[in-house]
C-alpha cells in the first residue's frame, strides 16, 4: 500500500491472483495458513490479501507438489531448494512413494490369497522344521516400535549387541528378535532385539554401564523346542514374511503343538554380504 493509502497497482487483489494461478481464493489461504505462500501484504484494516505477479510460479508449484500427496514440511523442503537440489528433493520424495506403494502392492496380492483361501498354497512353499535350543544367556534391546521403523531399527540395535557381545565373553549363537506383541502400523510391540553371550556375570557388568538410552537388559532365553522355516533376504520383507509366520502357524496347528513363547526371526547370516535368493533368517515359534 503507498503513502497516500491506496493499493500498490503492482499488487493483485486476492481473486485477480487467484484467477492468474488458477487457484481458489481458498486454496491461497490454505497456502498462507500453511506458510508456504504468503500474500506480498495485508491490509491491516481489512484483511485484504494482497501478491505479486511474481508469485505464480509459485503457487503453482504448491498446488501441483499437493497433488501428490506431498507432506508439508517436504514441499517446504523442495521450496527452499532450487535448481538441480530441488529437483534431487522431488526425485527422493518420489522414490520413498514408490517404494511405498511397491510395498502395498505385494501385501495387497497377499491378502487377495488370503481372502481367495489360497492361504495353503502361499503357506506349501514353505518347509517347516523342528530343532531345540539350549538356555542361552542373552543381552537384550528392546524398543516400542511402528513397522515403518521396525527395519532401521533392528539393524541399529543388533549391530550395538553384536559389538558388546565382545566385553561379555563373545557371541555363542545367532543374534534374534523377538516380538512380544504385533508389530504393525497400529501395534507397536514391543521388540527385543537379542544376542546370545558366553558371560553371564560380564553381561550383567555390561548392562549395568549402560543406563536407560537404549533399554538394555540381560537374562536366560529358556532351553525351547522351535518350529521354523528358513527364508531368504528378498522374502523377509514385508509381506512377504507374513506367509511364513501363517506357515509356521499352520503346521503348528496340523500337528496338535501349541505356540510356547513369542514368535522371532533368528538372523544366522552375514546381512550385508547376502543376496535376494541366499537364506538369512529362519522365522519361528516356540512350541510346547
Amino acid at each position: 500500500m503507498t503513502e497516500d493509502g491506496s493499493v500498490d497497482e503492482d499488487l493483485l487483489t486476492i481473486g485477480a491472483f487467484a484467477a492468474r494461478a488458477r487457484l481458489s481464493a481458498k486454496a491461497l489461504r490454505l497456502y498462507d495458513r500453511l506458510g508456504l505462500l504468503a500474500p506480498a501484504r495485508v491490509d491491516d484494516g481489512t484483511g485484504y490479501r494482497y501478491y505479486r505477479a511474481d508469485q505464480v510460479e509459485r503457487a503453482r508449484l504448491v498446488a501441483l507438489l499437493r497433488q501428490l500427496d506431498m507432506p508439508l514440511a517436504r514441499i517446504a523442503e523442495v521450496l527452499g531448494a532450487e535448481g538441480a537440489e530441488a529437483a534431487g528433493r522431488l526425485a527422493a520424495y518420489w522414490a520413498d512413494v514408490e517404494a511405498r506403494v511397491a510395498g502395498q502392492r505385494t501385501l495387497a496380492e497377499y491378502l487377495r490369497g488370503r481372502l481367495s483361501g489360497r492361504s495353503s498354497e502361499m503357506y506349501g512353499k514353505f518347509t517347516i522344521e523342528t530343532v531345540d535350543v539350549p538356555a542361552q544367556v542373552v543381552i537384550t534391546e528392546s524398543r516400542h516400535t511402528l513397522a515403518d521403523e521396525l527395519p532401521t531399527w533392528i539393524g541399529a540395535s543388533l549391530g550395538r549387541l553384536v559389538a558388546a557381545a565382545r566385553e561379555c565373553g563373545g557371541m555363542t549363537g545367532a543374534p534374534f528378535v523377538v516380538y512380544h506383541s504385533e508389530v504393525s502400523m497400529e501395534s507397536d510391540g514391543p521388540a527385543e532385539s537379542c544376542v546370545p553371550v558366553a558371560d553371564e556375570a560380564a553381561a550383567r557388568a555390561w548392562a549395568a554401564g549402560q543406563g536407560r538410552v537404549w533399554k538394555t537388559a540381560v537374562r536366560v532365553e529358556p532351553a525351547a523346542r522351535l518350529a521354523y522355516t528358513r527364508i531368504t533376504k528378498a522374502q523377509v520383507a514385508h509381506p512377504q514374511i507374513l506367509a511364513a509366520f501363517g506357515a509356521v502357524e499352520q503346521w503348528m496347528a496340523g500337528e496338535g503343538l501349541r505356540m510356547a513363547g513369542p514368535c522371532r526371526e533368528i538372523y544366522f547370516a552375514d546381512w550385508d554380504a547376502a543376496g535376494p535368493g541366499d537364506p538369512v533368517c529362519d522365522v519361528a515359534f516356540p512350541v510346547g
